[in-house]
Protein backbone atom coordinates (compact mmCIF):
# COMPACT_ATOMS: atom_id res chain seq x y z
CA UNK A 1 0.00 0.00 0.00
CA UNK A 2 1.31 3.42 -0.93
CA UNK A 3 1.82 5.75 2.04
CA UNK A 4 0.61 9.30 1.51
CA UNK A 5 4.03 10.60 2.59
CA UNK A 6 5.54 8.66 -0.33
CA UNK A 7 3.26 10.25 -2.95
CA UNK A 8 4.93 12.90 -5.09
CA UNK A 9 2.11 15.46 -5.19
CA UNK A 10 2.10 18.76 -7.01
CA UNK A 11 -0.75 21.18 -6.50
CA UNK A 12 -2.45 23.50 -8.95
CA UNK A 13 -3.67 26.68 -7.33
CA UNK A 14 -6.00 29.45 -8.37
CA UNK A 15 -5.09 33.15 -8.41
CA UNK A 16 -5.79 33.34 -4.66
CA UNK A 17 -3.44 30.47 -3.86
CA UNK A 18 -6.23 28.00 -3.07
CA UNK A 19 -5.43 24.42 -4.07
CA UNK A 20 -7.76 23.38 -6.88
CA UNK A 21 -6.21 20.19 -8.25
CA UNK A 22 -3.43 17.65 -7.75
CA UNK A 23 -0.89 16.32 -10.22
CA UNK A 24 0.94 13.07 -9.49
CA UNK A 25 2.98 10.57 -11.49
CA UNK A 26 0.89 8.00 -13.36
CA UNK A 27 2.55 5.08 -11.55
CA UNK A 28 1.55 6.52 -8.19
CA UNK A 29 -1.97 7.15 -9.49
CA UNK A 30 -2.20 3.53 -10.62
CA UNK A 31 -0.97 2.29 -7.23
CA UNK A 32 -3.58 4.43 -5.49
CA UNK A 33 -6.31 3.04 -7.76
CA UNK A 34 -5.20 -0.53 -7.00
CA UNK A 35 -5.26 0.22 -3.27
CA UNK A 36 -8.73 1.71 -3.61
CA UNK A 37 -9.96 -1.36 -5.52
CA UNK A 38 -8.56 -3.61 -2.76
CA UNK A 39 -10.36 -1.56 -0.11
CA UNK A 40 -13.64 -1.83 -2.03
CA UNK A 41 -13.30 -5.62 -2.20
CA UNK A 42 -12.51 -5.81 1.52
CA UNK A 43 -15.53 -3.64 2.35
CA UNK A 44 -17.82 -5.77 0.17
CA UNK A 45 -16.58 -8.98 1.82
CA UNK A 46 -16.50 -7.84 5.45
CA UNK A 47 -19.61 -9.80 6.41
CA UNK A 48 -18.47 -13.10 4.86
CA UNK A 49 -17.70 -15.90 7.28
CA UNK A 50 -14.05 -16.51 8.09
CA UNK A 51 -12.08 -19.74 7.79
CA UNK A 52 -9.32 -20.66 10.20
CA UNK A 53 -5.77 -20.97 8.94
CA UNK A 54 -5.74 -24.64 9.92
CA UNK A 55 -8.87 -25.30 7.86
CA UNK A 56 -7.39 -23.52 4.83
CA UNK A 57 -4.18 -25.56 5.09
CA UNK A 58 -6.17 -28.79 5.46
CA UNK A 59 -8.25 -27.94 2.39
CA UNK A 60 -5.17 -27.11 0.31
CA UNK A 61 -3.56 -30.41 1.36
CA UNK A 62 -6.74 -32.33 0.56
CA UNK A 63 -6.85 -30.72 -2.88
CA UNK A 64 -3.19 -31.59 -3.48
CA UNK A 65 -2.12 -27.96 -3.74
CA UNK A 66 0.36 -28.18 -0.86
CA UNK A 67 2.15 -31.09 0.74
CA UNK A 68 3.39 -31.83 4.24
Amino acid sequence: MLAIKEVNLQYITDASGNKTAVVLPITEFQELMEDLADLVIAAERHAEPTISHADVVAELKRDGLIYD
